[in-house]
């Protein structure tokens, strides 16, 4: 079988492609529909009647926050549950709130449907209370939804999302030749909804005790309307703003441009639909792989990047021929330009979408509140600097860089810093320092086993003495060791802080459990968050498969080795703060774990060195976080122009 089955970090990640891919074709039918949709009532009713066509169904999707938020913790909490049972018991919970919530902001709309419609400049209040009966089924149809994602049914989902706009588009036209106009397209909309509600296939199993905690999906829900408050906020109030400011025509061009970031986050939700009960259904280190929420993130860039550019080269000719006569450029009015920029500015907030959600997916992320509070400074912002469409476009295309990087770096931190990648120091008992060891013993060490790789090929005829035989008392071998060693190794050694004392240690059956291995990606899959050679041991015992063929034939062929009597093999080198603290391994881990894995008492034939020092903290090797990383990153810059072939060169030159 392929390499992308044998672990299952590799398989959530291509689970979350497959059903981003079933999703983003429905959305992209979808928006194929939708595109037909306002095509044609732009053409029917004009720049005037298409804004107001628009922001009543703007409101519309305002007003229902709560359906996406019931259709993405109902997905969560569905997914969580092991039985058909507990997953219908759940469902049965989220969808009788739905229909409460429903009803309740239906009848909002009917009471205030006067001031609404004089805020928004519409021609006639029972605008609003026609769209009123789409909201009461909205709601609930987003708890439906969410049955079918949590239970990965995304071909349904996608075909149920193609109806309501299939739906929507003959609705509307039917309706227009039938003479009712503008109050005809709002009627289709409403009923659009309605019959997707009933178009949902779902299957119900018995009648399981609901396992949620009532004050559980209180709190899910709530976190989950926040994030769509300010997502639905951000996505729609600037079309809302500009009918209230603007005249009817500028209104209806800024609502044809906003329907293309409509199309990016349409698509860039169907990522996060597909994501969402994926990730909230594994474990934290499945999560914690960075290649997950990245796949995500490729994703919606992609597909973002690639209407942005199309949005760029198409000519503005191609709009007025689409959209109508009433679309005619005017000259203070660059349509290709608007285009771009709103792309833009819906790709930046779509990724910092998918990296709100994907925290929301397994906890309570406060970074919905930090969205709803930026999309109440858009709304602050834009009426206060509207001078042009133009201006509104530029006012959200900056605050979303901010949103982004503000959400972006404490997931990142955090993503870098997880506690349970260091061992506690409470109740660690001291490692024994047998004797002090030179920074010259240790770089030999080093070498000798990393000397078969091909960075050093060129090298293996003439130096493999001073590596395999090494005299500590000759200078020139020492620093021809250090230029050989630094050819692949020197930003790694150079992060060591300066001072740090080495030692050689003892390291008993009984030590091991405060020896931590680096959590790179090999051990991270087996790891399950704890990543003491004991665990990572344990690991590589239980859950071989999550590795591949070749990770495990190379500890299989260590393990060979260490049953000789002179195995021959480098020193495990070890980094610390001091002997009484855990400490981690810098180089030795397949050593390491085959001699666990082939027998505990195995790990009395490695030779183990230790560095100490109070600072190494600051070493990445040893606390990877976001600090540490920027500095290693900055000393990888500093040590570019350092070239250690060269240092070796002039060494071999002058030795003759």
């Amino acid at each position: 079988m392929a390499n992308s089955v044998t672990h299952k970090t590799k398989s959530l990640q291509a689970r979350i492609v497959s059903g981003s891919v079933v999703l983003l074709t429905g959305s992209g039918l979808t928006m194929a529909i939708n595109l037909a949709y306002n095509i044609v009532i732009a053409r029917f009713l004009g720049t005037t009647g298409f804004g107001h066509a628009t922001v009543v169904y703007t409101l519309l999707t305002l007003l229902s926050a709560v359906t996406l938020a019931f259709q993405m913790i109902g997905s969560k909490v569905v997914a969580q549950q092991d039985t058909p049972e507990g997953k219908t018991a759940v469902y049965r919970l989220f969808h009788r709130g739905a229909w409460a919530c429903g009803i309740t902001v239906a009848l909002l709309l009917v009471v205030f449907q006067r001031p609404i419609s004089d805020y928004l400049n519409l021609p006639d209040p029972v605008l609003v209370a026609l769209i009123s009966i789409g909201a009461a089924f909205y709601v609930p149809l987003g708890a439906r939804r969410g049955n079918i994602q949590g239970t990965l049914g995304f071909h349904a989902l996608a075909i149920n999302m193609v109806i309501e706009q299939a739906v929507r588009l003959g609705g509307a036209v039917a309706l227009i030749k039938m003479g009712m106009g503008l109050n005809g397209v709002i009627i289709a909309n409403s009923a659009a909804v309605a019959i997707a509600y009933y178009a949902v296939p779902f299957k119900l199993t018995g009648h399981a005790k609901n396992p949620l905690r009532f004050s559980y999906a209180a709190r899910e829900t709530f976190q989950a309307t926040i994030f769509f408050s300010g997502q639905m906020l951000i996505n729609n109030c600037g079309i809302v703003l500009v009918n209230h400011y603007f005249i009817a025509s500028d209104a209806g061009i800024y609502a044809a441009v906003a329907m293309v970031g409509r199309v990016i986050y349409s698509m860039s939700m169907a990522v996060v639909n597909s994501t969402f009960p994926l990730v909230a259904g594994t474990s934290d280190e499945e999560r914690r792989d960075l290649r997950v929420i990245a796949t995500s993130l490729l994703l919606v860039l992609g597909i973002g990047a690639g209407i942005a550019v199309i949005l760029m080269v198409a000519p503005a000719a191609l709009w007025t021929h689409l959209f109508g006569a009433g679309f005619q450029i005017a000259g203070r009015y660059n349509i290709p330009y608007l285009l771009a920029l709103y792309a833009l500015s819906t790709v930046i907030y779509s990724l910092a979408a998918v990296i709100i959600s994907f925290e929301m997916s397994y906890k309570i992320a406060n970074t919905s509140w930090v969205q709803l509070a930026f999309s109440g400074v858009l709304v602050v912002a834009i009426s206060r600097f509207h001078s042009s469409l133009r201006e509104v476009v530029l006012v959200q295309l900056g605050l979303m860089v901010v949103l982004f990087v503000l959400v972006s770096l404490p997931f990142l931190f955090n993503a870098l810093t997880n506690p349970k990648d260091l061992l506690q120091g409470a109740g660690c008992r001291p490692f024994r320092l047998i004797r002090e060891a030179s920074e010259d013993e240790v770089i030999a060490e080093f070498l000798k086993s990393d000397f078969h790789r091909h960075e050093f090929r060129e090298y293996h005829d003439t130096l493999r003495d001073i590596v395999l035989k090494p005299d500590f008392d000759n200078a020139e071998e020492n620093a021809k060791r250090r230029a050989l060693l630094f050819i692949r190794h020197l930003s790694l050694w150079k992060e060591l802080p300066e001072g740090t004392e080495w030692y050689q240690v003892e390291v008993n059956e009984a030590d091991l459990g405060n020896i931590r291995i680096f959590p790179r990606a090999q051990w991270r899959r087996i790891a399950d968050g704890s990543f003491s050679a004991t665990g990572v041991a344990h690991g590589m015992r239980t859950r071989p498969h999550l590795l591949e063929t070749s990770f495990l034939a190379k500890i299989d062929a260590i393990g060979d080795q260490l049953r000789q009597t002179n195995p021959g093999l480098g020193a495990v080198i070890l980094i610390g703060v001091s002997e009484n603290e855990p400490l981690t391994v810098l180089d030795g881990n397949h050593r390491l774990i085959a001699a666990m894995l082939a027998s505990p008492g195995r790990v009395k034939k490695l030779k183990f060195l230790c560095g100490l020092s109070p600072r190494m903290t600051e070493c990445c090797w040893y606390n990877s976080n976001f600090v540490t990383l920027f500095r290693y990153a900055r000393n990888v810059l500093t040590h570019t122009v350092r070239n250690p072939e060269a240092e070796l060169a002039r060494l071999l030159r002058n030795a003759g």
